[in-house]
């Protein structure tokens, strides 16, 4: 399938036509050259007006080459001329005389005529190839000599002197030629990638590589001079996609003389060949895979049974075993299964023979169990695999599963499993009665902590970390209970546990003591304690703790506001007394040194007297200050006396400074 020419040729029949002026006139605008030679032309006008038209297109219909021609056919109306015009079926017809415009227009509508023709031809054979060759990769079994015969087939349809098909290596490492057009038979020949860019950028980038000019291409940078030795001029090399990868190379040579380029519809033919054949190549090594597959399943499956055959020895063994026991094949189907398997899977041995394991014990998980058979497949022993599996009956029970090979290099596996529902049922619930005494303990507010017997702490609360200060991680990982008490307390707080005097044997009821914080400073703190025995032997001690740090401040603060309140209570008494006192002592002082001023001024004093009186008068006067002391009273101030005694000092008791 060449190349079409830059314009169509045009053959006038007859040759002695008058209209050859008109003709030569016109092709080059209709985009058409005048030919003389039958083996050139590709349209015929034929002149039927002519005498000897009628002769000539005979002659012309009469050759093969004539049949293929499109016609223009320029007539003069009558009936038994368009009879001949159904049969002959041109593709334009000109009646009515000769005009040079006319012709012009009817030569470009068959031109147009004659290419859409071309088109339609080229795509059956297309079409047709393609069917054939997807018949052929459907058919065949012998894929390499198919591929052989695709690549020949496809140089003679393009007219090129060479086609092959080329098979790549994962990574680009390597690469062989399968099949080509110009050798016979099928192929295997290593290929130089160096040699060969287009193939290697075709693999990299998974796209169509077309050079159309290679000696000058820059792709074939470094090869030019061998390509241009073989005489290449065009090449295009189509990657063949299997399952996401590019795997070969559909490539394509042509020399000079051949073509000069491939046309778009070649190309997307090609590329429509490429990827059938990889679909081909893809086909052809799954049959290879399954092929080998079925045959290692039946050698396994042999062998595994006849291994379970030479087991029939332990039969009485397998049958007394309170676990299920079931020997798989290679493809994890049942050989047999004991009588504690079949009451566990609710199915008798008859029915489970030749049954899928997964189908039989219907997990819940599938791909734990098969993980487990493909370990023992490699050779691997796993055991106490557990996993819900669903009975015939509906039940859901949890089954913990064993599996090993049978033997060392068989592919054949022994699977035990047991029935631990019960047990699980129990376990998680005591997981959850741990975890909830576990944040109970770690939600109280008071310290709890739990030594072993030889002092090692193995319980360290969130309380106890705020009280002590330790982490813990910290006091888990090594800190001795000893470390939280003054030196010598530990081992008090151990004998009277054991005492029976304090609270019980095992058993110490609330007592104040001092624990050590983690920076050095004591804590005080009413702590009890306990013993835990384990059939009557000492496994730990118990302690709690409550920090009295917050209650002896408040207990202080309580304190001082008594005491305050204490002497407040005493000075309002004392006020009293002071006020009460300076009141009922004021009258009687007056009197006194009124009368005492009086005698004063009646006697002299050289009277004998006098000096008395006066006396008197100053010593009123000096109680009255001492009164009025009393009377300014605010405050209960004392002063030592005598020895110890204790007696209120009136100037400060008075004084109004703070």
């Amino acid at each position: 399938m060449s190349a079409p020419e830059p314009c169509l040729g045009v053959l006038l029949v007859p040759a002695a036509s008058s209209a050859r002026e008109p003709l030569l006139f016109t092709a080059e605008r209709a985009g058409v050259r005048v030919v003389e030679r039958l083996d050139e032309a590709s349209i015929a006008v034929v002149d039927l007006t002519h005498p000897g038209g009628s002769a000539a297109l005979g002659a012309l219909m009469a050759t093969s080459q004539g049949a293929s021609l499109s016609l223009l056919v320029m007539v003069e109306p009558s009936e038994s001329i368009f009879l001949t015009l159904d049969a002959l079926q041109p593709a334009e017809v000109m009646s009515g005389g000769l005009r040079s415009c006319e012709l012009g227009w009817r030569l470009k509508r068959v031109t147009e005529r004659h290419h859409k023709r071309q088109e339609l031809w080229r795509r059956q054979q297309d079409l047709s190839l393609l069917v054939e060759l997807t018949a052929d990769y459907a058919e065949h079994l012998n894929v390499e000599a198919l591929l052989h015969d695709v690549t020949r087939r496809l140089a003679e349809r393009l007219g090129i002197n060479r086609a092959a098909l080329v098979v790549v290596d994962r990574g680009m490492e390597s690469a062989r030629v399968v099949a080509a057009s110009d050798t016979s038979g099928t192929q295997d020949t290593p290929l130089e990638l160096e040699r060969y860019p287009e193939v290697r950028e075709a693999v990299r980038t998974g796209r169509i590589v077309l050079v159309e000019d290679a000696s000058h291409h820059p792709l074939l940078e470094g090869v030019q001079s061998e390509v241009a030795a073989r005489g290449i001029h065009t090449l295009v090399a189509l990657p063949l996609h299997i399952a996401g990868e590019v795997r070969g190379v559909l490539l394509l040579r042509a020399a000079g003389g051949d073509r000069r380029t491939f046309a778009a519809h070649e190309i997307d033919f090609l590329h429509t060949v490429a990827h059938a054949t990889a679909v081909a190549l893809r086909n052809a090594s799954l049959l290879q895979l399954v092929r080998g597959q079925n045959e290692k399943e039946i050698s396994a499956r042999i062998a595994a049974e006849a291994k379970a055959a030479s087991l029939e020895t332990y039969h009485l063994f397998f049958a007394n075993l309170r676990e299920g026991v079931a020997i798989l094949d290679d493809r994890a189907c049942v050989l047999s299964l004991n009588p504690s398997g079949e009451s566990i899977l609710e199915t008798t041995s008859e029915a489970a023979t030749g049954q899928h394991l997964v189908d039989l014990a219907q997990p819940v998980d599938e791909t734990v169990l098969m993980e487990l058979v493909t370990s023992a497949r490699r050779g691997e022993s796993r055991s106490d695999v557990d996993l819900m599996v669903r009975t015939p009956g509906g039940r859901r029970v949890t089954l913990s599963f064993s599996a090993a090979p049978l033997e060392d290099g068989l592919r054949a596996i022994i699977l035990s499993f047991r029935d631990v529902t019960q047990a699980r049922h129990l376990a998680d619930e005591l997981r959850h009665t741990k975890d909830f005494l576990e944040r109970l303990i770690d939600s109280s507010v008071d310290a709890i902590v739990a030594a072993d017997m030889q002092g090692r702490i193995i319980l360290f609360n969130k309380g106890a970390e705020a009280l002590f200060g330790y982490g813990a991680p910290q006091a888990l990982g090594g800190l001795h209970v000893d470390t939280l008490y003054p030196a010598g307390v530990a081992r008090q707080i151990m004998r009277q546990l054991r005492s029976p005097d304090s609270g019980g044997r095992g058993r110490l009821g609330v007592n104040r003591q001092e624990v050590i914080h983690k920076e050095g400073q004591r804590v005080p703190v009413n702590m009890t304690a306990s013993i835990v025995y384990e059939g009557g032997r000492e496994v730990a001690s118990v302690g709690i703790f409550t920090d009295l740090r917050a209650r002896m401040e408040l207990e202080r603060k309580l304190s001082d506001v008594e005491n305050r309140l204490e002497e407040s209570e005493k000075s309002a008494v004392i006020v009293a007394l002071a006020g009460t006192a300076a009141h009922e002592l004021n009258q009687p002082l007056t009197s006194v040194m009124g009368y005492a001023e009086l005698l004063k001024r009646k006697l002299r004093e050289e009277d004998a007297a006098y000096k008395p009186v006066d006396i008197i008068y100053r010593e009123a006067e000096r109680m009255a200050e001492i009164v009025r002391k009393i009377g300014r009273i605010t405050r209960f101030e004392t002063k030592t006396y005598v020895g110890t005694q204790q007696i209120l000092d009136l100037d400060k008791a008075s004084s109004h400074d703070d």
